[in-house]
């Protein structure tokens, strides 16, 4: 096996889909800047980003509709546009490490490209499109519910998030604004276990535990805010 191949065979390990195909993953990883204007359209990611997107939103709407029985339109749209934010899609890409197979043109590779959140917000809707393309709906829906299904927490449906609730406490009081760390992560690429931590300056440390950074670090802000007497009970 080449060291090209080994290295889409990681990242596949990452995502839990292993494409029969892989001319699908490599678009869905080449930007823009790295293809003649003449290609893009063919050769980047652009295409599948738009059909991921898609995807992404129907498949995130039905889960939220079976998973939040009690939750109004209005409940399930603003969680919606929560989960499929560029915010959402750029941690999910970063859960995933998606920037350190991104294919990128020098100056853009110069300019941090792999770390910038449209890139991989675009990146990681791609993916979703290449995984459609290959394989169909059911494993690019599978995918996202791994991915994107556990962020969705029914007690916060409604109610500020726990990271959002805590920079405001923390900016009212005129402190720095909170910091999270990864402590570690453990179990294998296609399932991994995030501990991260929070800290404001004269508060002690919070931790907590989650399968994506983005939910661990949403739990680690509960974490603090519950023992702080911020949120006092469930809400």
């Amino acid at each position: 096996m080449s060291a090209k191949n080994r290295s889409l065979a990681a990242l596949e390990a990452r995502l839990g889909y292993g494409f029969a195909d892989r001319s699908w993953l490599e678009k869905a990883l080449t930007h823009s800047s790295a293809v003649s204007p003449s290609k893009r359209n063919a050769h980047s990611y652009q295409r599948l980003e738009f059909l991921g997107d898609r995807v992404l939103g129907l498949v995130v709407a039905d889960v939220l509709r079976l998973r939040l029985p009690e939750a109004n339109e209005g409940d399930l749209s603003r969680a919606l546009n929560t989960l499929v934010r560029k915010e959402t899609c750029a941690d999910v890409a970063r859960d995933l490490d998606l920037g350190a197979w991104l294919r990128l043109g020098d100056s853009e590779r110069r300019s941090g490209g792999a770390e910038k959140l449209a890139i991989l917000a675009d990146v990681s809707e791609a993916v979703i499109g290449a995984i459609y393309c290959d394989g169909g709906f059911a494993p690019a829906a599978a995918f996202v519910e791994r991915t994107f299904g556990p962020l969705i927490d029914p007690q916060t449906i409604g109610r500020t998030d726990a990271k959002t609730a805590l920079q405001e406490w923390a900016q009212a009081r005129g402190l720095d604004p909170p910091t999270y760390d990864e402590v570690s992560r453990l179990g294998p690429d296609h399932a991994p276990s995030f501990k991260v931590s929070v800290n404001i300056a004269g508060y002690g440390v919070a931790e907590s535990e989650g399968p994506s950074k983005k939910l661990a670090e949403h739990q680690a802000a509960e974490t603090f805010l519950r023992r702080e007497k911020i949120w006092r009970s469930p809400q």
